[in-house]
């Protein structure tokens, strides 16, 4: 059986990417530019589908992080070290900056940023009581 956790959407990676869409747009549309006009709806075609399915699947001791159709990734669960909360900036498949920092040896590490992250942490824990949880001072 498999769980599936959606990313959480964050507000300070939404409200940016649609104003500059939406006032790109409206600039389109009052100067009849209708190529560049479907050229937006097309990126927001695009947005729309990344924010839409991105998500972390746990199915047996496997963890499937996938982006849309740009990023799918499978880690072993029983290889992550590391667990850490971070607001890191670097492009990932996280649509928050709240986001969790998995540490694993086959590729160091990945950002993401499931919405529900306790219980995202504690199926991770599951399945490997070793991984170090690291949270961030509040």
């Amino acid at each position: 059986m498999s769980t599936i956790y959606p990313s959480k959407i964050g507000l300070e990676l939404l409200l940016p990417i649609l104003f500059i869409l939406l006032s790109t747009s409206t600039l389109m549309v009052t100067s009849k530019s209708w190529p560049g006009l479907l050229i937006i709806l097309a990126v927001l075609a695009f947005i729309l589908h990344l924010f839409l399915n991105t998500n972390y699947t746990i199915e047996g001791h496997q963890l499937t992080v996938k982006s849309g159709f740009l990023y799918h990734s499978t880690i072993d669960i029983r290889t992550i070290t590391k667990v850490s909360e971070t607001n890191n900036l670097l492009s990932s498949p996280a649509i928050s900056l709240d986001r969790l920092e998995i540490r694993y040896p086959a590729h160091n590490s990945v950002l993401i940023s499931p919405r529900d992250k306790q219980a995202f942490l504690d199926h991770l824990l599951q399945i490997n009581p070793e991984i170090s949880i690291q949270y961030k001072k509040r």
